[in-house]
């Protein structure tokens, strides 16, 4: 084995551990995948014998990347939840079969990393984003992270506090009992087949958001509230007649698909207390079909 292939090898040891870094800082799995192949070219370029610890340097380097990617992109639109045209833009989902996830997917979503956790995180800046993800997700130190961020290790200890208040403020850690939470989808789905208001009602969180992204079928909405939110279930009702149980970020879902096997739309539901308090809905066409249906179809 040439020196080349030995250090490829090396690198695809690493490749999932920074992919999951790199979809937790981008929230883009096509985007996440560039900054791990613009690693291994950096790494290519590299001298690596002279890297003692070649995961941490990796991980370090992907989140370079990824920074610079994430500043690259506040300077194109002003809200990070929105893309130029105004559109709410949602991280993209990991659908997988209802069953449970791939080997890969498990890496990928490892410490549950749900829809609504890539939300939040999508509202942090730069900065604050790499400081939480590299060491509240991946325990790297502060002080391997200060260089990446050109700032001291306490500055950017304050930049994870700040970060993580954030999070913890907006996405509270959600319900981890799996039966628990797909009875809660089944009976919101039941509810909005039939039309049953009430019941949808007190499946809601009271302060429930309810974002849809903009695609074809379903308008670019931000909707709050139970009662708003049940009265909009109720008028798409028809995606939980057509709806196939799958988990989305690890957790249950729905997709919805036509007649001819296309993918309409994706349906993430984050539960807490047995009441649902975030529902999110990709039907973006061009994302939908970059979703892997054979993962689906097994």
């Amino acid at each position: 084995m040439s020196e080349k292939d030995f250090l490829a090898q090396r690198f695809e040891e690493h490749r999932p551990h920074l992919r999951a870094v790199a979809y937790r800082m981008l929230g883009s799995l096509s985007e996440a995948e560039d900054a791990v192949q613009e690693a291994w070219f950096k790494l290519s370029r590299s001298d690596a014998d002279e890297v003692q610890n070649l995961g941490g340097w990796l991980t370090t380097v992907v989140g370079r990347i990824c920074l610079d990617m994430l500043r690259s992109r506040t300077t194109r639109r002003e809200d990070p939840l929105h893309d130029q045209d105004g559109r709410i833009h949602l991280p993209d989902p990991v659908v997988s079969r209802a069953d449970g996830l791939d080997p890969e997917q498990e890496i990928l979503l490892a410490d549950s990393v749900g829809i609504a956790l890539m939300v939040v995180l999508e509202t942090l800046s730069p900065a604050e984003r790499l400081a939480f993800v590299l060491h509240d997700m991946f325990a790297v130190p502060f002080e391997e992270i200060a260089p990446v961020l050109g700032r001291t290790a306490a500055t950017t200890r304050q930049l994870a506090s700040r970060a993580r208040r954030r999070v913890q403020g907006a996405a509270p850690a959600p319900d981890a009992d799996p039966a628990r939470m797909r009875t809660v989808v089944e009976a919101f789905l039941a509810a909005a087949r039939g039309g049953e208001f009430d019941a949808l009602v007190a499946l809601l969180d009271p302060e429930i958001v309810a974002r849809s992204d903009g695609g074809t079928l379903l308008p670019s909405v931000l909707r709050r509230g139970a009662a708003e939110v049940a009265s909009q279930a109720i008028t798409f009702a028809r995606f939980a007649e057509s709806g196939q149980r799958v988990l989305v970020n690890g957790t249950p879902g729905v997709v919805s698909r036509s007649a001819e096997g296309r993918l309409l739309s994706v349906m993430a539901f984050t539960i807490r207390d047995g009441r649902i308090t975030a529902l999110d809905i990709l039907t973006d066409p061009e994302r939908l079909a970059r979703i892997d249906l054979g993962v689906l179809d097994g």
